[in-house]
């Protein structure tokens, strides 16, 4: 979810996205993305090497868990932010429930990404 809306909201900037332990993308986020007009049904999960980690200007981790297993990005990369922000994969409920808790958590990067600057 993160690197469409950073794409679609910062257009000058190249963006590139990897998780710690890349996975099939979650129906639900294709499904709450679908609904701000944002297709994920291509997109799949990367990673990405410490070279490639240091050809970049920033980097930006979401959720508690990235930030623990990313420790070593302060020296790999000119600036590193973390957004704590809760792992909707994690959220336990009915489907709406999930969704609800999906939707929120788009909502919340859509913000972040909207009102970041380098």
């Amino acid at each position: 979810m993160a690197e469409a809306l950073a794409k679609k909201y910062l257009r000058n900037i190249t963006i590139e996205s990897a998780g710690t332990n890349p996975e099939p993308i979650n129906s639900l986020a294709i499904e709450v993305m679908r609904e701000i007009d944002i297709d994920l049904s291509k997109h799949y999960s990367k990673s990405i090497s410490d070279k490639d980690l240091k050809s970049f200007d920033l980097a930006v981790t979401l959720c508690g868990d990235a930030k623990d297993k990313c420790i070593n990005l302060n020296n790999l990369v000119k600036q590193y932010i973390h957004w704590d922000i809760n792992d909707p994969a994690k959220a336990h409920g009915t489907n709406n429930e999930k969704l609800n808790i999906y939707r929120d958590v788009r909502d919340q990067i859509k913000n972040k990404i909207i009102n970041f600057s380098i």
